[in-house]
């Protein structure tokens, strides 16, 4: 029979849990066993005068004291020097067992002499009827699975008996196999103690076995075994102990022949789990995880006296371990909670096909083509700020990389990240990038539609007023301006910012939703960067509301959402401001073109406030032929007044957000009007102040739609339906001039060239990017402006803002300059053979813009035949492009980028990034199942406090 029983109990004071108080606890729980302990020995890690006093007056037979930072297993090895009985009962301060929990035991060891030790049912002391732990075992690769914890206790477990290993606290072990398997095994850094030691007593021929009935509380703040997730750090704190016990035992269990395999697989496969624990959306365990691997990585010493123990008690095979351990089919049927696991769902069904979500996509598509019909025919698209794309999806992302940029002489550093906008819309279409921007044009409408009424269901659940938001959005003034002058960075900042809404909102929730939100986020501020000091004051007001509702729950989630966006902008923000231009990082991306657009007066902030870009009030100054137009404002004015309303009704916190929103719009569109900071060729070229005119449509719009959920009594609900249908006439009403414009000629589209260069420079460089070509065009008001354009065409995703944003001409300016100068004068006589060295392998003098002005064709003429006297030049011919000359002499290649090594490190940095968010981004099944245990609409005061 068992005999003596010898406690031990380790007690580690740690500053944050009532140490003092759970040790009396403890005490008293001991003194009141119906079979007492026969010695007691008390390990005290740290100092603590309460605790050390407790600890004084406790019937033990010996107090210990050790250092503070001693481990569970580190403290029962010194205690163990003292142990004089049959049975070792191990205990932490935190751990209280009923009085029959020892008997119980004792009982265990007695009837079964094959047993190495027995193991209570662990529950919680706060609530007794919930298991902590009662069991473990392993899946094939080593993970830990605990067989009951966190169950509520019906007693559907004691029918259990023979497991693989157990939680360490309340365990009592035989003296002889304590001493043959030599304790517990310190490597394990505080988890799978238990386990550990019981499937070494396995090996060594002997038995674990359950008692059920021996009840032992614990507080899950003690020493021993995992402690409770109260905070971040000790969250942290268990996943590593965790991760580096299950490494740990899985060198030291390896067959000799597997071991160093194993141990040289421990990075790549913390690589590996790095993708794994982003998919699954638990980013938080990756630090721990790659910790965890590099502890096990250089602690070889302790695998090898892992394996020595190992190999001096084993008398039984490993096959023999097999039946106890977890399938992975009965792992699914553990993980899967079948129908009941959504627990209270609160989220209701889209309602996409049956709200009318789909009839106004529908409709959207219908509108697209009436207003936009010759674009079905086109293969690019031209006209205002638009370009053809690269040929070949290789040289659109190499546009998009840190390197030698399409235009300059020799330009070299980081590309727009509106780049690798373009980049990702020209891919969806490799054989012909171009193309995909006529498709985008046709479908924008019709994807506006159905991004404002994704946006919508944030705000409201009814079908009316999700299309009256979709509606609304896809007819925004700002919206359809951009659409008919041919601006595509503001029409797709505008398609991405209700998607941006629709996950921002949530993005405090899942992981899920701030990886899409972070990547709309970078797409938006790409598009269109001066909307990025409003979208970081939203930024931090999310952070404060959720610091303030939810006590920093899901702050995480929302620092994630902006940093995509900064990997992608910061090589262009170090480079601007180190040459000392931060002005420049507020220009529009893409093709700098000024066109049509409100003046920074009270009337051009007027019409900014109304919604309206332009001068001319959705262009409808043009469509009434010079009337008056003073009335267009006034069809904004429903939403405006609505949205005002919203910060009045019950969920006046969405609406004052929204507000914020609206402002935070405004105040943009206000400073962009003002602002010019690029320019193309001789002439300025201000902000589009269009973005934040969107931003601000956005935030009205989702304060109107909360004025019309919320703010009307039931029984005047029917007037939500005629405001909804007023707010429809009025903004199609608007829309009038903007849909029609294309079938009466006042659009800025046109059927786009393949290239902006002659066709014989344009076959050149197809497929070579370094083909490069000097292109000189006449100014109205006198001089000339040049450029160097690499490859066959001005592109798109070819644009730099840091060449449009200079503000002082560089060294390639001025040699460009001179080259320029020198060519169109006869008397110098090395200008072809300075060009050649330069790379340029075409001259092609471009005519002024119209109507063309004496000044510009006296230049063009000179120039012309300066360049036709020139021996080193051969005519090609004047085509539509200009007049082109071709250089004989032998051409130098391109210089290559500086810093290749630099080129490699940005691209790896940004991909990492955007790699993360995408992979944060993918919705997993228990993803799905959180979100349906919360409310589509965020803000319903009686719904939820976030």
């Amino acid at each position: 029979m068992p005999g003596r029983v010898h406690a031990i109990l380790v007690v580690r004071p740690d500053g944050r849990t009532p140490a003092a108080f759970h040790l009396r606890r403890t005490l008293a729980a001991l003194q009141a066993q119906s079979r007492p302990v026969d010695a007691l020995t008390i390990v005290v890690c740290g100092e603590d005068p309460i605790v050390a006093e407790v600890a004084a007056s406790a019937p033990a037979e010996s107090v210990i004291t050790a250092p503070a930072r001693t481990r569970f297993a580190e403290a029962t090895a010194i205690a163990s020097r003292r142990v004089s009985g049959e049975s070792v009962w191990l205990l932490a301060q935190d751990t209280a067992p009923e009085p029959e929990a020892l008997s119980r035991l004792t009982a265990a060891l007695e009837l079964a002499p094959s047993v190495a030790f027995a193991a209570p049912k662990l529950v919680r002391a706060d609530d007794r009827s919930t298991i902590v732990s009662l069991g473990v075992t392993v899946t094939r690769l080593g993970r830990t699975v605990g067989l009951a914890d966190g169950e509520f206790d019906q007693g559907q477990h004691d029918v259990r008996e023979d497991v693989l290993g157990a939680d360490v606290r309340g365990i009592l072990v035989r003296t002889e196999a304590w001493e043959q398997l030599g304790g517990l095994d310190r490597a394990l850094a505080g988890a799978d103690e238990g386990l550990d030691l019981g499937i070494r007593a396995r090996l060594a021929g002997s038995r674990v076995t359950l008692v059920p009935g021996a009840l032992v509380a614990v507080s899950g703040d003690g020493v021993a075994g995992p402690g409770l997730p109260i905070s971040r750090g000790r969250r942290l704190q268990t996943a590593l102990a965790a991760r580096t016990a299950q490494l740990h035992r899985r060198l030291a269990y390896a067959h000799p022949v597997a071991l160093p395999f194993l141990w040289l697989s421990l990075l790549p496969l913390a690589a590996w789990r790095t993708i794994v624990l982003l998919v699954g959306k638990q980013p938080g365990l990756i630090g721990p995880e790659w910790a965890a691997s590099a502890v096990a990585l250089v602690r070889v010493g302790a695998i090898a006296r892992s394996r020595a123990r190992i190999r001096h008690a084993r008398q039984a095979s490993w096959a023999q371990l097999a039946p106890l351990r977890v399938t992975s089919t009965e792992l699914r049927e553990r993980l899967d909670g079948g129908p009941d696991a959504l627990g209270e769902a609160r989220r209701g069904e889209l309602r996409f096909f049956s709200g009318g979500g789909a009839w106004l996509v529908l409709a959207a598509i219908v509108a697209s083509v009436a207003a936009f019909p010759a674009l079905l025919a086109w293969p690019v698209l031209g006209g205002g700020g638009l370009q053809p794309l690269r040929s070949a999806v290789a040289q659109l992302w190499a546009d998009a990389a840190w390197g030698t940029r399409a235009l300059g002489l020799d330009t070299t550093g980081p590309a727009d990240p509106f780049a690798a906008v373009v980049a990702v819309v020209g891919s969806l279409w490799p054989a012909e990038p171009s193309r995909v921007v006529v498709i985008l044009w046709v479908a924008a409408i019709p994807l506006a539609a159905l991004g404002g009424w994704f946006a919508a269901t944030r705000v409201t659940d009814r079908s009316v007023l999700r299309i009256t938001g979709g509606a609304v959005w896809a007819l925004a003034p700002t919206f359809l301006a951009a659409l008919v002058e041919g601006r595509p960075p503001a029409v797709i900042a505008h398609l991405l910012l209700p998607w941006l809404f629709y996950a921002g909102a949530v993005a405090h929730r899942s992981w899920v939703a701030a990886g899409a939100a972070s990547l709309l986020f970078a797409g938006v501020v790409a598009c269109a960067p001066s909307l990025a000091p409003a979208l970081v004051v939203l930024w931090v007001v999310a952070l404060g509301l959720t610091i303030a509702r939810r006590a920093g729950r899901g702050v995480a989630q929302l620092v994630w959402v902006v940093i995509p966006a900064a990997a992608l902008a910061a090589p262009l923000v170090w480079h601007q401001l180190r040459i000392g231009n931060p002005w420049s990082l507020v220009a529009d991306p893409g093709v700098p073109w000024a066109g049509p657009q409100v003046a920074p007066d009270a009337a051009g902030r007027a019409l900014l406030a109304a919604g309206f870009p332009t001068a001319d009030p959705g262009g409808w100054g043009a469509f009434l032929g010079g009337a008056p137009t003073w009335w267009v404002p006034l069809l904004a004015a429903p939403i405006a007044v609505l949205a005002l309303i919203a910060p009045l009704t019950q969920r006046w916190v969405a609406g004052v957000v929204l507000l914020i929103v609206a402002a935070a719009g405004i105040a943009t569109a206000f400073a962009a009007a003002a602002v010019a900071v690029s320019f193309a060729q001789s002439a300025a070229v201000s902000v589009w102040p269009g973005a934040g005119v969107s931003l601000a449509w956005l935030g009205a719009l989702g304060g109107a739609l909360v004025a019309l959920d919320s703010g009307l009594a039931p029984r005047v609900a029917f007037a939500r339906g005629a405001a909804a249908a007023l707010v429809l006439v009025a903004i199609g009403v608007l829309s009038v001039p903007a849909l029609t414009a294309s079938a009466r000629g006042a659009t800025f589209l046109t059927l786009g060239p393949a290239s902006t260069l002659p066709a014989y420079v344009a076959a050149e460089g197809r497929d070579d990017p370094d083909v490069g070509t000097l292109v000189l065009t006449p100014q109205n008001a006198g001089g000339v402006a040049a450029e160097v354009v690499w490859g066959g065409s001005e592109t798109l995703g070819g644009q730099t803002t840091i060449v449009s944003t200079r503000t002082e001409a560089s060294a390639q300016d001025r040699r460009l300059a001179n080259l320029s100068a020198d060519l169109v004068t006869a008397s110098a006589g090395d200008a072809v053979t300075d060009a050649a060295a330069d790379g340029i392998g075409f001259v092609l003098l471009a005519p002024a813009a119209d109507p063309e002005s004496d000044a510009a064709r006296s230049f063009r003429l000179s120039a012309q035949t300066a360049l036709d006297q020139r021996d080193d030049l051969d005519a090609v011919g004047v085509t539509p492009k200009g007049a082109l000359w071709r250089v004989t002499v032998p051409i130098a290649p391109r210089a290559e980028a500086a810093d290749p090594q630099r080129t490699r490190w940005i691209a790896f940095g940004q991909l990492a990034a955007v790699a993360v968010a995408l992979l944060l981004a993918l919705p997993t099944a228990g993803a799905r199942r959180a979100a349906q245990r919360t409310p589509r609409v965020v803000g319903h005061y009686w719904q939820e406090g976030r």
